[in-house]
């Protein structure tokens, strides 16, 4: 029985440990250029921009009821946490939304999106598609922190017109969104974040090879 468990972590790590390579998340040394982005984070200089004016009018899914849903491979968004607001694969003839694009939900939490879907009337969508992957990330953090604070709830929903009038705090230069810091500095996080969990396959491949 301990081989047989053995085994199938050996399998599972091997399988991880692919992923991991096909996808790129295996590269986490931080460059030079990301520390000196981290290190400078608490010196940059911010400033607060309307959300309009910087991706257009947000967009409003439709309503969909779950009964007249037709099986199929676009991830749907609907209001909630759970799977990150994707609540079905359907096969409906609906809007499609660009990835790379950040949704706001009914209580005002925004998710970044790297993939195509469709979503409900309880849905808003930025339009932050033309912007660098990271940049994107970088905004919806900002777009959650100013729009989920408790402010909006089943009494008082999120819509469209409320992403229209929102205001965002965003690093700047010569008084512009300042994007490529926000790349570099979303790059370095995510490097940071993947570390560990890469190290520990390691960590854990090493001692079961050990063990053969």
């Amino acid at each position: 029985m301990e081989r047989f468990i053995i085994e199938l972590e050996k399998e599972r790590f091997e399988v991880f440990e692919n992923f991991l390579s096909t996808t790129g998340l295996n590269e986490y040394e931080i460059t030079s250029k990301e520390q000196m982005a981290l290190d400078n984070f608490k010196n940059l200089n911010w400033e607060s921009f309307n959300l309009e004016s910087l991706f257009g009018k947000s967009t409003r899914g439709r309503r969909l009821k779950s009964a007249d849903r037709v099986a199929g491979t676009l991830p749907f968004i609907t209001a909630g946490e759970t799977d990150e607001g994707v609540s079905a694969f359907i096969g409906n003839d609906v809007k499609v939304f660009s990835a790379n694009t950040t949704t706001i939900d009914m209580f005002g939490s925004a998710k970044y999106r790297n993939f195509k879907y469709g979503g409900d009337d309880h849905i808003a969508v930025v339009h932050t598609d033309k912007l660098p992957k990271y940049a994107s990330v970088f905004v919806t953090s900002a777009i959650h922190k100013s729009s989920y604070n408790g402010q909006f709830n089943y009494g008082r929903n999120f819509y469209a017109k409320d992403a229209d009038v929102l205001d965002i705090s965003l690093p700047v230069k010569d008084g512009k969104p300042d994007y490529g810091t926000m790349e570099t500095v979303i790059s370095a996080i995510h490097k940071l974040v993947i570390k560990d969990v890469v190290l520990y396959v390691e960590k854990k491949e090493n001692r079961i090879n050990r063990t053969d």
